[in-house]
């Protein structure tokens, strides 16, 4: 859940060379997100992702909201999170642990550290870790 389009090329470019089966879903803002979680309106038919990246700075719906309602919503509050954002405030990291967010990183300006970031991402999360299955 990302609405920035550099970030988002740059995501699909550090996951294009996975080696672990993956289908990258993109959704550029909260109240589509959501939508896309419960599988409402255009997304009835989507599959449930495995792991949710989620940007705080959403339009529409603030990606602070997002956690809350996917950390409160018993069908999808076992579905890891990471959030991945620009946000190094304090109040923020502490308020996305609150929630029970799994991991919180702060997004490197740079883009080869972000690349690395999301190489990471993928190697603990989609290679390392057993994720809950639908």
């Amino acid at each position: 859940m990302e609405d920035s389009k550099a970030d988002i090329r740059l995501i699909q470019e550090a996951l294009k060379t996975s080696t672990v089966p993956h289908e990258l879903v993109i959704v550029r803002d909260g109240v589509n997100a959501m939508d896309y979680l419960r599988r409402e309106g255009e997304y009835i038919d989507s599959p449930r992702p495995n792991l949710i990246l989620l940007d705080l700075n959403l339009p529409r719906k603030d990606g602070r909201e997002v956690l809350a309602e996917i950390k409160n919503d018993p069908s999808l509050k076992r579905i890891p999170v990471v959030v991945l954002t620009t946000s190094r405030n304090e109040e923020d990291i502490f308020y996305s642990y609150e929630l029970h967010v799994n991991c919180y990183i702060t997004k490197s300006r740079n883009l080869n550290d972000l690349f690395k970031i999301v190489k990471n991402i993928e190697a603990f999360w989609l290679e390392t870790a057993t994720l809950p299955g639908e």
